[in-house]
């Protein structure tokens, strides 16, 4: 294996750690739900699917994110796996404007506000919430998911690339 140059050893902080943790290339996803100021998203890079019967997927959600309460209510939410040309979305929910406006959204039939445009989509209502360490582990059952084709958004070692299908 190669040198990383970066321990647990080394004395760092979190932030070694964490650089660590950004060798593990994943996709990009924007979870949107109804919060008690109107619809938010934030950009996660967590989600996993947990099971096929019932449908379950999980995203994990940081406890101090200035936007979790809209998150841990309860309500429906949506997750939005991004298109490598849509960048600015993992971005602007990354931070900053958060808020979505009525005519940037539609409504899952679950009610929670849906993103126009994403590779893929999984419209959820809440199965389980498991704290755990900093973070809430928020376990969806998924009521409906749509897909199409195209290139995915990928986070590695603090940037964006895209990964086409078909590799071979």
């Amino acid at each position: 294996m190669t040198d990383l140059s970066l321990s647990d050893s080394d004395g760092l902080d979190g932030r070694a750690y964490r650089r660590a943790m950004g060798a593990f290339a994943t996709g990009v996803c924007v979870v949107t739900v109804e919060g008690p100021s109107g619809a938010v998203g934030m950009t996660v890079n967590s989600v996993t699917s947990v099971s096929l019967e019932p449908r379950l997927l999980l995203w994990c959600l940081d406890d101090s994110a200035e936007r979790a309460g809209a998150f841990l209510q309860g309500a429906p939410f949506s997750v939005h796996v991004l298109e490598a040309d849509e960048a600015g979305w993992a971005d602007r929910f990354s931070r900053g404007d958060c808020r979505l406006s009525d005519a940037e959204t539609a409504r899952a039939g679950t009610g929670a506000p849906i993103l126009k445009g994403g590779l893929a989509r999984f419209d959820c209502v809440l199965h389980e919430q498991i704290p755990m360490g900093d973070h809430q582990i928020l376990v969806g059952r998924v009521a409906h998911f749509e897909a199409r084709e195209g290139a995915g958004l990928t986070f590695f070692r603090g940037r964006y690339g895209r990964i086409q299908e078909g590799v071979e």
